[in-house]
């Protein structure tokens, strides 16, 4: 008994502290227009951009990102994973290829884009060199 109620505060705790990353660019705008946010696109290759992956393991993680994103930012993200490394068939329809041919015309990974609640840019970066997610977050801040 004393097990099962450990991994359910477990569960809940981490249900609490996990962020939600949108995949669908209509529903990021809605949230950001209903929560008065902007909106914090992010492209990716989850499985072979290394500093993707240093971004998702040292940056997205922390309490410190999730902590500023739940005040000011809707996550979207747009990725392109290539599994067993070979890149997925392109569908021209499909949401991260919609949101490339509009705001990463020439592919860069990891590429992050801050919008305004109506999908306008507000800035942009790739990967910055950084030691502590606070110094990260707070170059976000200033996009």
């Amino acid at each position: 008994m004393k097990t099962s109620i450990f991994l359910l505060c477990i569960m809940l705790g981490a249900a609490c502290h996990s962020q939600e990353w949108l995949t669908d660019f209509d529903a990021a705008k809605r949230k950001a227009t209903a929560e008065k946010k902007q909106i914090l696109l992010v492209f990716t290759g989850s499985d072979w951009c290394p500093r993707c992956q240093e971004l998702e393991e040292k940056l997205w993680q922390t309490a410190e990102f999730k902590a500023e994103a739940k005040e000011k930012w809707v996550l979207l993200k747009a990725d392109f994973p290539q599994k067993g490394g070979m890149p997925e068939p392109v569908d021209v329809n499909a949401m991260n290829m919609i949101l490339t041919e509009r705001y990463n015309r020439n592919g860069f990974f990891p590429y992050i884009v801050l919008l305004d609640k109506y999908g306008r840019v507000l800035g942009r970066t790739g990967y910055e060199e950084f030691d502590t997610a606070d110094e990260y977050v707070t170059m976000l801040k200033k996009l």
